[in-house]
């Protein structure tokens, strides 16, 4: 079955370009969003897989919104992956204490690199992390 995805970004192109590369590589874009409330609610509407959140979400972080949804029910708590233009040597320690699977900077954005995040983080779609 293919992972279902939440894409959460303030940026339309990337969340278009974004989509367009992860469906093409097999990974189901159920929805996106662009703030932390919006997000928060596509999340316990759709029930996605796994959210991948930019670390930057306009004037919000990235990283509240994964300790958001870090609380919620296993049951409808996705897997988190963090994504970012900027390296992620720059945010190093605070990925590494977060609830979240892993990080992908936004050029390497990838089904593969999904996919490879979740099976590292131990509990794949839908487990949590």
């Amino acid at each position: 079955m293919a992972i279902r995805c939440l894409l959460v970004d303030d940026n339309d192109r990337f969340l278009g370009v974004a989509r367009a590369v992860l469906e093409r590589e097999g990974i189901v874009v159920c929805g996106v969003a662009s703030t932390i409330a919006d997000a928060l609610a596509q999340t316990e509407r759709l029930f996605p897989d796994v959210a991948l959140i930019d670390i930057d979400i306009g004037g919000e972080s990235g990283f509240d919104l994964v300790e958001r949804l870090a609380e919620l029910p296993p049951s409808w708590r996705p897997s988190t992956v963090l994504i970012s233009s900027y390296a992620e040597s720059d945010f190093a320690d605070v990925i590494a204490s977060s609830p979240a699977a892993g990080f992908v900077a936004k050029p390497e954005l990838s089904g593969t690199a999904i996919e490879q995040v979740l099976g590292a983080g131990g509990d794949g779609p839908a487990g949590g992390g």
